[in-house]
C-alpha cells in the first residue's frame, strides 16, 4: 500500500480505481434497473428495497468518539475503515453515513468524506453539491418561510399569524454570520410585513431533522404537518398543515428522501444520506438509509455526529426508538493526541508525547465508557493511530481499558485502509457474536421533560443539577399546553465539553448545566432545551479552507480534504 506521506486525500480519492456504481449495485444483488444513477458512480435507491425481516437479521454497529477537540478524532474514517476491515475478513459489509454541509467544507474542515486511505468516493461529488439533496431541503424549508410571510400579508386568506411569534426561520447551506439576525420586508408596504428573522444553516433545519426520521413517505408528508410555526394574535398555535404547506414541501422532497449509493476507496458500497448537525438535532443519517443498509447487508456500520454525550446519546434515545433499531455493537473512537488535548496540553503540544496529560486525559475517555453501558453497550475502544502517538501512550490506553472490561484496538485505516482496520473488525465481531450487549433508552419518552433533561444532564454529563432562566421556564410551559410531554428531547450543547462550557475538557465535576430557552421540533416529534449559546448559522473562520481551494482549466479541484 502506498503511504500517504505526500499525498493529499484529494489526491488519493482521485488516483482511486473507482467502480462504476451499476457493479456496486451488483454486489449488493440491486437490480440495476431499479437505479436512479447520477452519472457515472453515484445512484440514488429507492424505498422499496427496505426489507424489515432483512433489517431484523442485520448487525448494526454505531461508530462514536470523545468530545471533539481541534485535534480531531476521525470518527468517519474510522467507520469506513472498519467497513472495509469487516469485507477483508470476510464480512458482508457496508457504511451508512451522512451528507457533509457546504458551509463546514469551506469553512473549517474542507471536506467530510472520511480521509488517507479510509474514505468514500466520488470524494468531490459527495463533499460538493452531491445530488441535490441539500438543495432540495433548503427549498422546502423556503417555501414554507415564504408561505408563512405571504399568510401574514394576505388581508382575505390570513390566519391572523402574530409576526412576533414566528419561529420558523429560513436556511442556507453555506456559514454566513451576516444572516443570523435580519430585518425583512423593508421598502414599503407592497414587500410584506417588515419583522425581525434571520437563517439558519441547512442542517439545522427542521426539515433536515424529519427527513432523517421519517420512515417512509407518508410519514414525512405528515411530519412536515406538524411544523410549528408560531401563535395567532389570540394565542392559537399554528402548524404548517394549517397553511397546507405539506404536500408542495414534499413535492421538493419527493427525490431527497431516497437515499444515495457510493463506495469506499476499496470498492466497498456505502450509503450517504441526510446530514443534520449532532449538537442542535439528532447528529446521524436518515432511518431509510440505515435500513437499506441493513436490508442489503450482514453488518452495516453508522456513526453519530461530534461526541458520545452528543450524537450518540441521540442516536439512542432518538433515531432507534423511532426507527425499530437495535445496535448490536459500539465502536469509541479515541486518538492519543484527544487525550493530550483533555488533559490539558495547548495545540503546539498535540504532536509531543506526554504521560502526564495522557492519564488526565484518558478520564474523558472513562466517563464516555461509563455512559456507553448506561445503555447496555460495551464498546470497543477504536485508537485511531496518528504518527506523533509513543508505545508508552497507546499502550496505557489500552490497559486503562482492559480494567473496565473494554477491549482498545488500535485503528489503522488511514495509512493502510481496511488491512489497518482487520483487529477492529475482528473485535467488533467478537462483541456481536458473543451476543452481551442489549441495547436499551436511557429513558422512557412518557417521563415529564424536566425529568428527562435531568437524567441526561446528570447521568451522561455528570452535572450536579439543572436549572432554568426565566424565558426557559415559560416557554415549557407553554410547550407543555400543546401536548409535547411525551416527546424525546434532543439537547443542545456545545460539543467541546461534558458540561455547557466549552474551557471545562476533560471529565468536569461540580457543575450545573443551565437551559436557556427552548425550541419545538414538532414536525421531527421532539423538544430542543439549548444549553448555553448554541448557533444554528455558523460564521468562517479568519483563514476559511476555501482560499485554499480552486480549480483548473480542465475542471481539476485542488483543497479538499
Amino acid at each position: 500500500m502506498i503511504t500517504t506521506e505526500n499525498l493529499t486525500d484529494l489526491e488519493i480519492a482521485t488516483r482511486a480505481d473507482i467502480k462504476s456504481i451499476r457493479d456496486i449495485a451488483r454486489k449488493l444483488n440491486i437490480d440495476t434497473e431499479l437505479l436512479e444513477q447520477y452519472g457515472k458512480y453515484k445512484a440514488k435507491l429507492p424505498l422499496s428495497i427496505i426489507d424489515e425481516t432483512k433489517v431484523a437479521k442485520s448487525n448494526l454497529i454505531l461508530v462514536t468518539a470523545i468530545n471533539p477537540t481541534p485535534a480531531g478524532e476521525g470518527k468517519t474514517t474510522v467507520s469506513i475503515g472498519l467497513t472495509d476491515g469487516l469485507n477483508k475478513i470476510g464480512k458482508q459489509a457496508m457504511v451508512v453515513l451522512r451528507e457533509p454541509s457546504l458551509g463546514p467544507v469551506f469553512g473549517m474542515k474542507g471536506g467530510a468524506a472520511g480521509g488517507g486511505y479510509s474514505q468514500v468516493i466520488p470524494m468531490v461529488d459527495i463533499n460538493l453539491h452531491f445530488t441535490g439533496d441539500f438543495s432540495a431541503i433548503e427549498k422546502a424549508n423556503n417555501l414554507l418561510a415564504a408561505l408563512i410571510d405571504n399568510n401574514i400579508q394576505s388581508k382575505s386568506r390570513t390566519l391572523n399569524i402574530d409576526p412576533r411569534t414566528v419561529v420558523w426561520k429560513r436556511v442556507m447551506d453555506m456559514n454566513d454570520r451576516a444572516l443570523r439576525h435580519i430585518i425583512i420586508a423593508i421598502g414599503g408596504s407592497s414587500n410584506g410585513i417588515p419583522r425581525e428573522d434571520g437563517f439558519n444553516i441547512t442542517a439545522a433545519s427542521e426539515v433536515m431533522a424529519i427527513i432523517c426520521l421519517s420512515k417512509d413517505f407518508s410519514d414525512l408528508k405528515k411530519r412536515l404537518g406538524n411544523i410549528f410555526i408560531g401563535y395567532t394574535f389570540d394565542k392559537k398555535p399554528i402548524y404548517a398543515r394549517d397553511l397546507k404547506a405539506e404536500g408542495a414541501m414534499a413535492i421538493l422532497l419527493r427525490d431527497a428522501i431516497k437515499p444515495n449509493l457510493v463506495q469506499t476507496l476499496e470498492g466497498n458500497p456505502a450509503i450517504i444520506h441526510g446530514g443534520p448537525f449532532a449538537n442542535i438535532a439528532q447528529g446521524t443519517n436518515s432511518i431509510i438509509a440505515t435500513k437499506t443498509g441493513m436490508s442489503l447487508c450482514d453488518y452495516v456500520v453508522t456513526e453519530a455526529g461530534f461526541g458520545a454525550d452528543l450524537g450518540a446519546e441521540k442516536f439512542l434515545d432518538i433515531k432507534c426508538p423511532v426507527g425499530g433499531l437495535k445496535p448490536k455493537a459500539l465502536v469509541l473512537v479515541v486518538t492519543v493526541r484527544a487525550l493530550r488535548h483533555h488533559g490539558g496540553a495547548k495545540k503546539e503540544e498535540y504532536n509531543t508525547p506526554n504521560m502526564d496529560y495522557i492519564r488526565k486525559g484518558f478520564q474523558n475517555v472513562a466517563k464516555h465508557i461509563e455512559n456507553c453501558k448506561k445503555f447496555g453497550l460495551t464498546p470497543v475502544v477504536a485508537i485511531n493511530s496518528f504518527f506523533s502517538d509513543s508505545d508508552e501512550e497507546v499502550k496505557y490506553v489500552v490497559e486503562e481499558c482492559a480494567k473496565v472490561g473494554v477491549q482498545a484496538v488500535l485503528s489503522k485505516g488511514w495509512g493502510q485502509g481496511g488491512e489497518g482496520t482487520k483487529d477492529l473488525a475482528k473485535a467488533v465481531v467478537d462483541v456481536i457474536e458473543k451476543g452481551t450487549n442489549n441495547y436499551h433508552q436511557l429513558y422512557d419518552w412518557s417521563l415529564p421533560i424536566e425529568e428527562k433533561i435531568k437524567k441526561i444532564a446528570l447521568e451522561i454529563y455528570g452535572a450536579d443539577d439543572v436549572t432554568y432562566s426565566a424565558k426557559a421556564a415559560s416557554q415549557l410551559k407553554e410547550f407543555v399546553k400543546l401536548g409535547v410531554n411525551g416527546f424525546p428531547v434532543c439537547m443542545a450543547k456545545t460539543q467541546k465539553s461534558f458540561s455547557d462550557d466549552e474551557t471545562k475538557t476533560g471529565r468536569p465535576t461540580g457543575f450545573k448545566v443551565n437551559v436557556r430557552e427552548f425550541e419545538l421540533a414538532a414536525g421531527a416529534g421532539f423538544v430542543v432545551p439549548i444549553l448555553g449559546e448554541m448557533m444554528r448559522m455558523p460564521g468562517l473562520p479568519a483563514i476559511p479552507a476555501s482560499e485554499g481551494m480552486d480549480i483548473d482549466d480542465d475542471g481539476n479541484i485542488t483543497g479538499l480534504s
